[in-house]
Formats: C-alpha cells, structure tokens, sequence
C-alpha cells in the first residue's frame, strides 16, 4: 500500500487541486490531508465605477479594468489561500461597522470553497476506487465538518480509527495543544492526551498503526517555528526557532509505537525522524506561494518501506 500525505493547505484553491490529484501522479492507493483545510481572511474586490476595481493583495493596491482581470485576480486570490469578494464601498464601510456581519460573511465564504472543493473532489475521485482523508485541523471552523461529510469520496476522519487494509489502521486526530491564537480546535497537554487516548483505544494493534495527527512531537525538530514577540511577532528576525509541538503526542509515540506518525502544523518544520520505530513526518507547508508539500510513503505488513518527501 502506498499513501500521499499533504497538510496545511490553509484555503490554497491550486493545492487543493494537487492534493486531489496527487494519487494518480504518484500512483498511491490512499490520499491523508491533514489539518487546516481553510484560509485565514477574505479579500474585497472593491468597484470603483466605471467597471474598475481596486485590491489589496499582500500589502499591494492595484487596480482593475474589466471583468477578465477580475477573474484572474479572483483565481490569484483563491490559490494564495484567501477568500475573495466582490463588493462596493457602501457595503465595505457597513461589514467593518458591524463585527457579526464580517464573521457571518467569513464563515459564508469558508462553507462556500470547501462545498467547491468537496464537488471537485467528489468528480475527480469517481471510479478510481482512491480512498482520500481529511482531518480538519485547530484553525477549522467545526461548521466545515458538515460539508466534508456531505462528500461521497472524502472522508472526514476526525476522532476515527479507520481500517486501510488487512494489516493497518489510520489513527486520526487535527486537535492541537495551546496556541498563542486560540483556535477552534486546541486544548490543553491534559485533555489532547486524553482525547487521543480514547481514540487510540480504539485500535486493534496501535503498533502497527499509522497516526495522522495535527501536532506534532515536542522537541522531534518537526516543530520548531519562529520564537515570538509579546506582540506576536518573530523574534530576532524570525532567525530564532523553538519547539513548539506537543508533549502529549511525544508521550503517545513513546508508549505506543506506531509504525509511522504524520504531523503538520508547524509549516517550517519539514523533515522527517525517526522516533525508536516509529517514523515521523511532516511535509511542511508553503501554501501561499501554490506549492504543496507532502510525502509518499510505502506501508509494508509490519514496517514502512521507502518514502520521500515531495514538491510540487
């Protein structure tokens, strides 16, 4: 059996689209995404009259004539990972004057993409007989999971144990310990350990397992990010890294085994370990750039046979 692992795909239309496709590149049987499926902010398309439109885009202004360049620049926006919206001045100023009507439009916009990417999904996936995961992660809204199960070839398999063939099972989890953000889904070292625990329990044989969560290992140097401000900014340039994974999951990979741990989270800590027998991945991240990272893993009986991270 052979798997293609991506994770952190942020709302990245064109890495979306990749993942989906990357079985079939890489002839494996099974597609794993995990956490943090959707972006972080919208961006208005602003009309200026006269059918002109003024963006800002990573601290860029411009402006745009016509409605090609507004779908370009609507394509352009989708694949960085925002959420475009065509709008006017007159409703820019009444969202920004009235907070519940900023977060009722995100949450829209969200619903919106992962219903496309659920329709994408479901139209490329028809026939192959490719089984494709998805685990959503601490910066997901829980109204997606709805969506995703809503799919009739992507499986959301959060707080599951899923049976990939005779020998393995996929142990999946996107909960994170504490971030300086306080996302959706993040809890405490105490309570993560638990709730993995309950889902681990559910497992025939956890050592021959493959754990698919979103945080990864304290101080496995698959989690070390950028050291960070009072005011949430990297330190020292960002030059300074820090562990910043999760004791709890280190904990279970010490007690537990598993033949391979997939992780994310931590988009800078691309690389692999090796953990006693447990082999640990995490692809990174370089979503807003259309890259998607991941790895292809060969899953023998009883061990992990080559692998390599990916590109592309």
């Amino acid at each position: 059996m052979k798997i293609y692992f991506a994770t952190d795909v942020h709302g990245s239309e064109i890495c979306w689209k990749k993942f989906i496709s990357a079985s079939k590149f890489y002839e494996t049987d099974v597609l794993i995404l995990g956490g943090d499926m959707t972006g972080k902010a919208i961006v208005p398309i602003i009309a200026q009259g006269n059918n002109i439109y003024k963006v800002t885009l990573a601290e860029q202004e411009s402006f745009l004539n016509g409605q090609d360049e507004v779908k370009k620049m609507i394509q352009t926006i989708q694949n960085r990972g925002y959420y475009p919206y065509v709008t006017n001045p007159d409703e820019v100023d009444d969202i920004l004057s009235t907070p519940e009507k900023s977060d009722k439009l995100f949450l829209e916009q969200v619903l919106l993409t992962v219903q496309r990417w659920m329709d994408y999904a479901d139209q490329k996936l028809a026939g192959t007989g490719i089984r494709c995961f998805v685990c959503p992660g601490n910066d997901d809204m829980f109204e997606i999971d709805k969506v995703i199960e809503s799919s009739k070839f992507v499986e959301n398999v959060e707080g599951r144990v899923v049976q990939l063939d005779d020998y393995h099972e996929l142990i999946s989890s996107g909960w994170s310990n504490p971030t300086p953000w306080t996302t959706h889904r993040e809890e405490s070292e105490e309570a993560l350990r638990e709730r993995l625990e309950a889902i681990i329990s559910k497992a025939r044989d956890a050592s021959n397992s493959i754990f698919n969560l979103h945080a990864p290992p304290y101080g496995s140097g698959l989690d070390d990010a950028p050291e960070l401000t009072k005011d949430m900014r990297p330190a020292f340039a960002g030059r300074s890294l820090m562990p910043v994974g999760s004791h709890a999951v280190m904990d279970l990979i010490d007690k537990y085994e598993p033949l391979l741990g997939l992780f994310g989270h931590i988009h800078e800590g691309k690389g692999t370990r090796k953990y006693k027998k447990t082999l640990c991945i995490n692809p990174g991240s370089m979503y807003e750039q259309g890259m998607l990272h991941g790895a292809v893993v060969e899953i023998k009986p009883k061990k992990v046979g080559n692998y390599v991270l990916t590109t592309g």
